[in-house]
């Protein structure tokens, strides 16, 4: 990496090179002053002071003309090429093409928000901003603030808080659960009521080192247990699990919907209500005003709108 001379740049007025640059341009006092929007006297104030600097005339007069001398005109590619590079630095946030940038976006997801939001996302990027990529990263509650502090995720979805003061949040969509089976060792078992669900042995999701999960800790606060016979972090290994033993595996609608039937289960409302917190969705404060991750964020929540829309259409139908 260039090393930079802080101490004897400080000294160096970077707008100089502004005014060289529109100099360069115009090849006339006067022109250069007006598209500064500074007063002839200021212009010519700030040539005087880069001929000194530069120990050159810089420019000439010819006739009515300006002409650059030798030196200028070896100054002018390198000066243009630092006023572009600090433009568009300073503009990179402000700015996104979806079709044309290339830039890879962190997002932290539980196994079970992976499953259900990089599909859809991933397909609506690549229609529209072919140069974008995903790097999905796991976290849990635990970790999801200590991660977009250390700036190792740009987004995270989730069902929990996020730190306050730290991260932007808001609800992305409200939380279902229902009960996946396989009907064939559930004897004379359509839908699955109360005591049916309490009468059985379940495989539930869990994303602590608890084993009854979060399905268990809430029915256990309301005075209800369960016989837990599987808990697993991954709603895979739960769907399979219910379909080779008579549990019954109690698990997002939205995964559900997607994924039992390819397991051959069937799928009924859960018999008890729970206060499920919402899904929600949140970003660090250093990235709030960043148009990429505005951009994503908008793109997810396009994505869970669409979803919903067709979940919709499915249940009608």
């Amino acid at each position: 990496m260039d090393t930079i001379d802080h101490f004897n740049l400080r000294s160096f007025d970077l707008n100089l090179l502004i005014a060289f640059d529109v100099m360069m341009q115009e090849l006339n006092v006067t022109k250069s002053a007006e598209k500064l929007r500074i007063g002839q006297s200021a212009m010519s104030h700030n040539l005087a002071t880069l001929r000194m600097l530069l120990d050159d005339e810089l420019f000439y007069r010819v006739g009515q003309t300006m002409r650059p001398t030798a030196r200028a005109l070896a100054l002018a590619g390198s000066i243009r090429a630092v006023l572009v590079q600090a433009q568009h630095a300073l503009s990179a946030g402000s700015r996104f093409d979806p079709a044309t940038e290339k830039r890879a976006f962190r997002i932290g997801l539980t196994d079970e928000m992976e499953m259900f939001l990089l599909p859809a996302l991933i397909s609506r990027i690549h229609a529209i901003a072919p140069g974008v990529g995903l790097l999905s990263r796991a976290v849990s509650a635990e970790t999801v603030g200590i991660m977009m502090n250390d700036r190792e995720i740009d987004i995270a979805i989730g069902s929990k808080d996020f730190p306050e003061g730290r991260c932007h949040s808001e609800v992305l969509f409200e939380s279902e659960v229902v009960c996946c089976f396989n009907p064939d060792l559930f004897a004379k078992v359509q839908v699955i009521d109360r005591e049916t669900y309490l009468g059985a042995r379940h495989a539930l999701l869990s994303q602590t080192s608890q084993v009854e999960g979060c399905i268990g800790m809430m029915l256990r606060t309301m005075g209800i247990g369960i016989d837990v016979a599987l808990t697993t972090s991954d709603f895979m290994p739960v769907l399979s699990a219910a379909r080779h033993a008579p549990l019954i595996a109690t698990v997002p609608a939205r995964l559900a919907n997607e994924y039992a039937p390819l397991f051959g289960l069937s799928i009924c409302p859960m018999p008890i209500s729970l206060p499920l917190p919402p899904v929600r969705m949140g970003w660090p404060v250093w990235s709030d005003k960043d148009a990429g991750s505005a951009w994503l964020r908008d793109m997810l929540r396009d994505v869970v709108k669409g979803m919903a829309q067709t979940n919709r259409s499915i249940a009608a139908q």
